[in-house]
Parts: C-alpha cells; sequence; structure tokens
C-alpha cells in the first residue's frame, strides 16, 4: 500500500477538500453501482490511496477519507466535530467534580441542515421523500426534487459542510477553539501566530496525524493544501514544521491556496501594503518545510482563460473552490494508478507516480526549482486529431497566480495528467490520447526539457452538489458544443454528468514574477530603511533579522528559477 494523508488547514482550503472529497465519494458510488458507468469500475485506480478501513464500536464497517481538516470553532456548521458515524457518547453530559458551586451551561443553537444535507439523512435512515428522491430510476419527482437541492445550493452556501456528501472519521475534523473571533478579525498574519502552539493545540492536532500515519503499512506522503491567507497560514507553518521534525522521510506536497476575498476591498495603500508583505510572509515561511510547493488561486477567476467554459462568481468560495479541486483531484490521480503492467496502452490507466517521484521530478530535476504551477483544462477538447478541432496544450491554463504567458524555457519539466478524454464519438483509449499528445508536442513551437503523461480513461464525475457554472457550450458528457444549448446560461449536475480533464503540474522559469514580486515587495516595505511595514512586521512577531532570513529564503528561489535575476542579488 502507498498511502496518502490529506490534511487541510483554513477555511477556502476545506472549501476545496469538501468538493475534492464529493469527487472521490462519487468515484466510488458510480465503481459499486451495477447500472453506472463501467469506466468508474476500472482496478487501475486504487481508492485505498486515499481512504482507510474501520469499524465502529457497533461493529458496522467503515470507509473513511484518511485526512485531518483543520478550522474555526463552529465553521462545520450542522454537522458534529465527531462526524456521522462514530457518534457514539457524543451527546453524554459531562460531570464537572472539582466545583462545588453552581455550574451554569451556554449552549448555541444548532445549525439548520439546508436541503441538500437533510435529504442525505433522510436517504441514510432510508425514509422516502415525498417527492422520491430514495427511488431507483430517475423519475420526474427525483428530478425536481434534485433540482430544488441545487437551487437551494446555487442561492448561498455558508458552510463547507452545506455542501460535502461525506462520512468523516471523528479524528478528522479539529475546530481550533478559544479564539472569540469571526473570520474577518482572523484576516491578519500576527494573529495566527501563536494559536497552534498556546493550549496545547500544537500536541492534539499531531497526535490526531500520528492516528493516521501509524496505521500506514507505507506512507507515500503528504498532500497539505493550507490558506495562504490570513490568521491560518502561520498555523500551517507550525504544523508543517512539525511534520518535517517528526516526518522526515516522507515528502510533503503543499497546496498554498489564495481564497476569493483575498485580493479583493483593497481601498487603501496601506491595505495594499499590509496584502502584499502578507503574501511575501506567508509563502517564505510555508515553502521551507515541503518538497514542492504549489500556489493556487487567481484573485479573478472569472476573467481567466481557465474559465473559458465556466460561469465563475468571484466572490462565492462555493464556486472557485470547485474548480481549484477538479485540478488536485486531476494532479492527484498518478498517486493511485496502480503500476502499468506490459498492457499498459490497452488498460484503463497509465503512468503511475507516487509523491516522491512527481518531487523528484519537477523539483529534483535541473535547476531543482520546488515552486511548481498548476494549470488545467476544464474541460478537457476532444482528441479526434481533426486540424480544426481546439488543441489540449493550447487550453491547459494556469491556476497559479503571476504566472508569465509564453515564456520559452528549455529547462521546463511537466507531469500532465489527462482522464476521460473523449475522440470521436467514445471515450479516447490509453494509446490514442497518448499518440495524440505526443503529436502535439510535435507540433508545439515550444516544448518543455522533459514531460511525464499520466492517462487514465474515467472522466471527473460531477456530483449533485457541484455548484452550476458550465456554460452552455458543456454537453452531458463534458463535450464541448458548438452552438450553445438554450435555456440557462450555466449548467449543473443535473445537465452535465461528467467531463473529460487535464491537469499539469511544471516547473517553469515562468514562475519567476510570482517570485520576484514577492522578494521584492518584502524588500520595498519590510527591509529598506524607513519602509512602511516595519511596525506592521514587529507586531507580527517578527525582528528585523527573522524578516531579513525570509528576504534570503526569497532571493535563493528567484536564483534558483533565474540565475542573472537581478533582484535576487540586490543587496540591502
Amino acid at each position: 500500500m502507498r498511502e496518502i494523508v490529506t490534511i487541510q488547514v483554513g477555511s477556502f482550503a476545506n472549501f476545496i477538500g469538501s468538493h475534492f472529497w464529493n469527487f472521490q465519494d462519487e468515484m466510488l458510488g458510480l465503481a459499486a453501482d451495477p447500472y453506472g458507468d463501467p469506466l468508474f469500475k476500472t482496478d487501475g485506480l486504487n481508492m485505498d490511496v486515499l481512504y482507510r478501513t474501520g469499524e465502529t464500536q457497533q461493529g458496522t464497517l467503515t470507509y473513511t477519507p484518511r485526512l485531518l481538516s483543520i478550522d474555526f470553532q463552529g465553521s462545520l456548521g450542522p454537522m458534529s466535530s465527531q462526524g456521522t458515524l462514530y457518534n457514539e457518547g457524543s451527546n453524554a453530559s459531562s460531570e464537572v467534580v472539582t466545583w462545588a458551586g453552581n455550574v451554569s451551561t451556554h449552549a448555541s443553537e444548532p445549525q439548520k441542515k439546508n436541503l441538500f444535507l437533510q435529504s442525505l439523512y433522510l436517504e441514510e435512515q432510508n425514509v422516502p421523500l415525498v417527492n422520491g428522491i430514495n427511488g431507483g430510476t430517475k423519475d420526474l419527482q427525483n428530478e425536481i426534487q434534485d433540482t430544488d437541492i441545487v437551487k437551494c445550493l446555487d442561492r448561498g452556501v455558508q458552510f463547507w459542510t452545506d455542501f460535502s456528501k461525506v462520512h468523516y472519521h471523528p479524528q478528522s475534523l479539529y475546530e481550533v477553539n478559544g479564539l472569540w473571533m469571526d473570520a474577518q478579525e482572523f484576516d491578519n498574519y500576527g494573529i495566527g501566530r501563536d494559536v497552534f502552539t498556546e493550549n496545547l493545540r500544537g500536541e492534539e492536532v499531531c497526535e490526531r496525524l500520528r492516528f493516521f500515519v501509524e496505521e500506514c503499512d507505507h506512507i507515500q506522503g503528504f498532500k497539505f493544501i493550507a490558506d495562504d491567507s490570513g490568521g491560518f497560514s502561520p498555523i500551517a507553518a507550525d504544523f508543517l514544521e512539525s511534520i518535517a521534525d517528526e516526518y522526515s522521510n516522507t515528502p510533503v506536497l503543499l497546496y498554498a491556496v489564495r481564497g476569493p476575498g483575498s485580493h479583493m476591498n483593497l481601498r487603501s495603500r496601506k491595505q495594499t501594503v499590509v496584502r502584499d508583505l502578507h503574501d511575501a510572509v506567508s509563502f517564505s515561511r510555508l515553502s521551507p518545510f515541503c518538497k514542492m510547493i504549489v500556489p493556487v488561486g487567481l484573485p479573478f477567476l472569472s476573467r481567466s482563460k481557465a474559465s473559458t467554459y465556466l460561469n465563475i462568481e468571484d466572490e462565492n468560495p462555493y464556486h472557485c473552490s470547485a474548480v481549484y479541486a477538479a485540478g488536485l483531484h486531476s494532479a492527484s490521480l498518478p498517486f493511485r494508478m496502480e503500476a502499468p503492467g506490459p498492457s499498459a496502452d490497452t488498460s484503463d490507466t497509465a503512468g503511475a507516480l507516487d509523491v516522491n517521484g512527481i518531487v523528484q521530478m519537477l523539483a529534483g530535476q535541473s535547476r531543482q526549482n520546488m515552486v511548481a504551477i498548476l494549470d488545467i483544462a476544464m474541460p478537457a477538447p476532444a482528441m479526434t486529431g481533426r486540424q480544426n478541432e481546439k488543441s489540449l496544450l493550447g487550453n491547459l491554463h494556469p491556476l497559479t497566480p503571476e504566472v508569465a504567458d509564453d515564456m520559452d524555457d528549455l529547462q521546463a519539466v511537466e507531469s500532465m495528467t489527462v482522464h476521460g478524454a473523449i475522440g470521436s464519438d467514445h471515450r479516447a483509449s490509453v494509446s490514442e490520447v497518448k499518440n495524440a499528445i505526443n503529436a502535439e508536442y510535435e507540433h508545439a513551437t515550444t516544448r518543455p526539457m522533459f514531460c511525464h503523461l499520466s492517462v487514465a480513461r474515467c472522466p471527473l464525475p460531477i456530483p449533485l452538489p457541484f455548484p452550476s457554472i458550465f456554460v452552455n457550450l458543456v454537453g452531458q458528457h463534458g463535450e464541448l458544443l458548438g452552438s450553445p444549448i438554450l435555456g440557462s446560461s450555466s449548467r449543473g449536475s443535473l445537465d452535465v454528468h461528467s467531463i473529460p480533464m487535464a491537469a499539469r503540474l511544471r516547473s517553469s522559469c515562468a514562475i519567476l514574477p510570482f517570485l520576484e514580486n514577492r522578494l521584492g515587495n518584502l524588500r520595498k516595505f519590510g527591509i529598506e530603511r524607513g519602509s512602511l511595514g516595519t511596525e506592521l512586521l514587529r507586531s507580527w512577531g517578527f525582528g528585523r533579522d527573522e524578516v531579513e532570513d525570509l528576504g534570503e529564503t526569497l532571493a535563493k528561489m528567484v536564483k534558483t528559477v533565474n540565475p542573472h535575476s537581478e533582484i535576487s542579488s540586490d543587496s540591502d
């Protein structure tokens, strides 16, 4: 077994995680459905890499994500931190034996379940809804019920649990208590600096992580998704440092994610300086404790080329996180592929990798750049070989911010995953995808030094609680249509059941603007004499020597990508 332990730290990281685990749950359901698409019944993808088997005290077998999620107290909404499977004793009252005086209990009203969570509860209780949601076939009444659920979610999602269809182990859900502040107040790097070490929180979190690690036969790595904004960034940095100390031989693949509100409402010069300094400090503190870091999160996703076939509300985390989760799902498929045999071209998967393999490929080769770019094509165009068809390479666009366009790089290294690709009126075979990609690279004006290709025939399934973000040029199976479908401008899970996807992780000098901006801002606002942010950094707990060390970290990253960069060698 080559297990992966997933860690999610922060509100937006958990929004992404909720969509990610919905994809996995949908794949499991389709694989078990006797009437489901046979492409999801492949033995080529091992879900045990991400999931663990267990048993409740009542003897019920469970299959839950190997996950540790960290978020605010109250961020779970109507869900209990015990989950829904292992809830024995969770309502038992505690007795105070060391206090003889009166005891008063203050309990907030539980959050109400939305229509989607109500339907899940009734389905698990085997209680048929009035509209027949538990029926074996999708009759008209069931479609109406599903339509109501989709509309309910599209109207508003408050918590990441509002659209989660997954059962979690009680060790998975950790709420940071005792902060007594809301998310707006916590959007401050300094506030989160000591949260991990206070009140034994660090010990509690590390003990939960050990629970998942110690039951692994052969862990291949940690997939760490962390908010790169607000107070959760220093919490993630402290946790990463602890992991690096305790599991020094286990690689960490870090996705530093940025929510939609991070660059909105910057009305003053001071707010812009605070945000620029935060970006520099956050990134430079997260990066030393992982083997590879992938920044994810565009300031305005709706305006990007990645959203060509999507209708995104930039301020809506339910929308943005769905796109980023799709990218993370596709990029992680090689980690659970079975090693290819002699008939790899005729199988359902090819190109298996483990976490260490992709780290060595992208961060250990050539210039040894540890900062990778994530590109996606959502949906991926058809691979028919026709001259007038859209090319896959031309439709891969970055979800990593501040990336240079069309930059030639003879030392670039890439790992691409294509799954569910559509050929001429059918799902393309593994060999057809390989041939199509090779042909595109042969005719490309610029090519990487090396590209590893992973292929799976199963597409990305679209679960019921997925947001209605597809434009009316996307068909039921993700095919790109020649003319728009009349009716609604946005299509969701009732209209689009699956899509072909492509994702690419690349080590390229195109990341240089991202790194240079952070180094330049740290020097300008935090290191130079009389800089505007000196007092702010001091209030965050950083002395001058620490700030200069952060600058050295960023300068080394810049020099790794471009040894001739002027900014990496500027003296103070």
